[in-house]
């Protein structure tokens, strides 16, 4: 298929970012001046340090068509290592991507539809969605078409160029909150009220001022209902009250939540319907209903008559019944009860990495079966669109790619960020540690407990989004008998769903060695304690919370001498001694 013509904005981006890279490289520009706009464009220093970069790749709201499948896939063997990797916010990157090939990438990304623009930096970030949106049972609306309408409308707009922090957008299609509003500086559910006539008016509840990160703070409502048309409106006055309140002096403090902490959420809330009110005013005022949304629709998908809809969401309580590996895979990866009677299932991608040949092959089955695909908060994909007689046909390719482990919503279905691979910030190599955890649960017979999140960050900054798993871990520097060691804190009990969210508790800290230990043995007291349908904030609160859980496993927090337990000492996937390096931090940039 030949590459779309490339509009006129990124070309304009491309060629921008030709000729400040060739001042760059020839001393013309400053190194902090060139570092901020690299950011704005997506391109990321790794700690290797040198010309090695990550870019990142936005997809909104997780949408991917087969012909950008395999534009990446190109991408990856060119000018990477040969895989990309999927994050928790429905990006792909690709890392050690030489910065004098980074304007080949972005014309070859263009060339498919796809930008870096604002994926990092102080920006409007990659706007997530549910990856069930449009095939979702439960769903009030279709958040597809406004996710899009959002990032078109904040992509290179003036007033979300250089904010005082970046800015994070979610929507979620229902209360189940599968998107994972409630911890983003704006996060959109959908929802319906009664109008005084008896009938029912579909249209939003907005979120703000959440986040994780080393102080996480939950989203507090705006108001009770916000009608359609004045959700763009609704937004963008979040965004210009945080670019003319946020705190410009110290980075460590720019984001919503803290604007909230300075002002008390009810000014912050004054201050956001104030602009709103005046915004039909300005030029830029995206009031009604988006073309994006005129053209498409946001129809829920409905529930089928007679058909139980599958449960999706934190704590869904997944059991294989049967034995077969197409009946196994069916029972976790599968999710049902759509009224158009299509079906949807999971892809699994470990620790969320894809080869350029994984790529091409998911870009070969969308074609063939003539899908939707959609990368997940999860580091997954889901397919879409499916009928019922074309699930062993998706099974059989992707267990031909390695992609058909029963994982959605199973124990093993580890979440890491990069962790000290490439990233300046971490402290600890998270990713060996969640294959680690994996494979212990895999040899004690626990890999596929269901209703269980596991999520690993190498540092505080929850780009693993620890906080909010059932089981968490964030590294962090340990001293022993006189050295340093890689460790992390455990914590419990995290949740995000049905508009609530609670953040994990503090457990204990661990060697890092004995993070895996830790984790077989809580699993497997959960599965064996746990009643029918019980879910692991219920049994862990039943339990005596995260402390008392923690407590018995105190004597795995003990390090050996490094004589006696080398390995202690050396990180996951490292030959070395540990040591902590920790780059200038790119985030705070």
């Amino acid at each position: 298929m030949a590459d779309l013509v490339i509009d006129a904005g990124t070309a304009a981006d491309i060629a921008k970012f030709e000729q400040q890279l060739a001042r760059y490289l020839s001393g013309e520009l400053d190194d902090d001046v060139f570092r901020v706009f690299r950011l704005n464009n997506g391109i990321y220093g790794q700690r290797q340090g040198g010309h090695n970069q990550m870019v990142r790749v936005k997809a909104p709201y997780g949408a991917i068509t087969a012909q950008q499948l395999d534009r990446l896939a190109d991408i990856a063997e060119r000018y990477s290592r040969g895989w990309g990797h999927l994050t928790t916010r429905q990006n792909i990157q690709f890392h050690y991507v030489q910065l004098e090939q980074v304007p080949d990438v972005l014309r070859d990304l263009a060339g498919v539809g796809l930008t870096t623009r604002e994926a990092c930096g102080d920006t409007v970030r990659n706007v997530q969605g549910c990856h069930l949106a449009g095939a979702c049972p439960f769903e009030i609306l279709d958040i597809s078409p406004w996710a899009e309408a959002t990032f078109r409308h904040f992509l290179r707009n003036p007033i979300a160029q250089r904010m005082p922090r970046k800015f994070k957008i979610n929507f979620s299609g229902c209360s189940t909150d599968c998107g994972q509003a409630m911890f983003n500086d704006v996060g959109v559910v959908a929802a319906a009220r009664a109008r005084d006539d008896g009938t029912v008016e579909t249209g939003f509840r907005v979120y703000v001022a959440g986040g994780l990160g080393a102080n996480p703070h939950p989203a507090l409502a705006l108001e009770e209902f916000t009608p359609r048309e004045d959700l763009l409106p609704t937004i963008e006055s979040i965004l210009r009250v945080f670019d003319q309140a946020g705190n410009r002096d110290n980075k460590l403090r720019a984001r919503m939540k803290w604007l909230v902490d300075t002002l008390g959420f009810e000014e912050v809330q004054r201050r956001v319907l104030k602009v709103r009110h005046l915004l039909l005013a300005s030029s830029s005022w995206p009031g009604g209903i988006p073309e994006e949304v005129e053209k498409f629709g946001d129809e829920p998908a409905g529930r089928a008559a007679g058909v139980e809809p599958t449960a999706i969401g934190q704590g869904t309580p997944v059991t294989l019944r049967r034995p077969g590996a197409y009946e196994r895979w069916e029972d976790a990866n599968v999710v049902r009860g759509v009224a158009k009677g299509t079906v949807s299932a999971y892809a699994h991608a470990h620790l969320g990495d894809v080869t350029a040949t994984q790529l091409r092959g998911l870009a070969s089955i969308q074609r063939e079966l003539g899908a939707e695909v959609r990368i997940t908060n999860r580091q997954n994909f889901v397919f879409r669109g499916l009928s019922e007689r074309q699930l062993p046909v998706l099974h059989a390719r992707l267990d031909a790619l390695g992609m058909a482990t029963p994982g959605a919503e199973l124990v093993r279905d580890v979440v890491a960020c990069p962790g000290a691979d490439t990233c300046n910030l971490a402290v600890t190599q998270s990713r060996g540690l969640a294959d680690a955890i994996g494979t212990a649960l895999e040899e004690e017979g626990l890999a596929e407990v269901g209703g269980l999140r596991i999520n690993i960050s190498g540092c505080t900054n929850s780009c693993g989004q620890h906080h909010v798993a059932d089981i968490g871990f964030n590294g962090a520097e340990r001293r022993a008998h006189g050295t340093s060691a890689p460790g992390y804190q455990m914590l419990l009990g995290g949740y995000v769903g049905e508009e609530r969210i609670h953040f994990g508790d503090k457990a204990l800290r661990l060697p890092a060695k004995n993070a895996p230990q830790a984790v077989v043995r809580v699993v497997r007291r959960f599965n064996d304690e746990r009643t029918p349908g019980e879910s692991f904030r219920s049994w862990l609160d039943r339990s005596g919370g995260a402390r008392a859980v923690g407590a018995t496993l105190a004597e795995l927090d003990r390090f050996p001498t490094p004589e006696e337990g080398p390995d202690f000492y050396v990180d996951y996937g490292e030959t070395g001694p540990y040591v902590t390096e920790i780059g200038e931090s790119e985030c705070a940039t």
